[in-house]
């Protein structure tokens, strides 16, 4: 089957699924594997060229809503009438769930349970890392600087603090983005602070600025040098690659708990 991905999560997911074969066009942010380097673009993800993905000629487009201003997107589609299937995974079950989904679409519903419970596996062996932990650090998620936006309890990141032996400082609110500002997350003085600003590499991120902040420089993480700048792709992206950043993430937090080699 020909396969077109509009988004770089899309692409992980059909990575995990050993399936990255039947894809001949990916949107420009996909760059891994780097075997999609070689396959024609689509275009950033929040602005497809629709004529590039027609040309591509895919039996498949898979779509997603993961991010705001996507939606133009399924409505050009519909509008030319290629078929696709839409993805908007807000958690780890959510990926683990897609897995089958985009499996099952391509007629490989058997990879995808074997990928899903592969998945599931590789975050229940982090769970029981975490139980370990007696004192999880609060963690302050910092997805952009500038108006200030984090992830809240209905997201990935919740998770992904909870498995590594952490809570996201803004676990309590319901929503999947939140913007706040600076006072507030001064005021609530984490533990750790961790720099993943989505769409921007991390040798692009300088935590010195974090300095010139108001008050910041007293903070607990600030002066336990528990900042972190870590890599978007393995945080900001609904995939099965955000297993990999647990890991990392796991190792620099509690390197005696989360140091013993695990699967994937």
């Amino acid at each position: 089957m020909r396969v077109a991905s509009l988004c770089p999560s899309n692409t992980e997911i059909l990575a995990y699924l050993g399936l990255t074969d039947q894809l001949v066009a990916v949107d420009d942010y996909s760059d891994w594997p780097a075997a999609v380097n070689t396959l024609p673009k689509l275009g950033p993800d929040l602005s497809i060229d629709m004529n590039a993905v027609e040309k591509a000629k895919p039996d498949l487009v898979l779509a997603s809503l993961s991010v705001p201003g996507m939606e133009k997107n399924i409505l050009a589609l519909d509008e030319r009438g290629i078929p696709y299937i839409t993805l908007n995974p807000q958690s780890l079950t959510d990926i683990e769930n897609d897995l089958i989904t985009v499996a099952t679409a391509l007629g490989e519903k058997e990879v995808g349970m074997q990928a899903a419970a592969s998945f599931h596996e590789e975050v229940m062996n982090l769970k029981k890392l975490a139980k370990q932990v007696k004192n999880p650090l609060s963690i302050y998620w910092e997805w952009w600087p500038k108006p200030v936006f984090t992830p809240g309890g209905t997201n990935w990141l919740t998770e992904i603090s909870e498995l590594v032996g952490g809570k996201n400082l803004f676990a309590f609110k319901e929503q999947a983005n939140i913007q706040t500002d600076w006072d507030t997350i001064r005021s609530q003085n984490p533990d750790v602070i961790c720099l993943a600003w989505v769409g921007v590499r991390q040798e692009k991120v300088n935590p010195v600025i974090l300095q010139k902040r108001p008050g910041w420089s007293n903070m607990d993480a600030m002066k336990n040098n528990n900042v972190y700048v870590l890599e978007e792709e393995l945080f900001c992206r609904p995939s099965p690659r955000l297993f990999e950043g647990a890991i990392k993430l796991g190792q620099l937090l509690h390197p005696k708990i989360y140091s013993s080699p695990l699967k994937k």
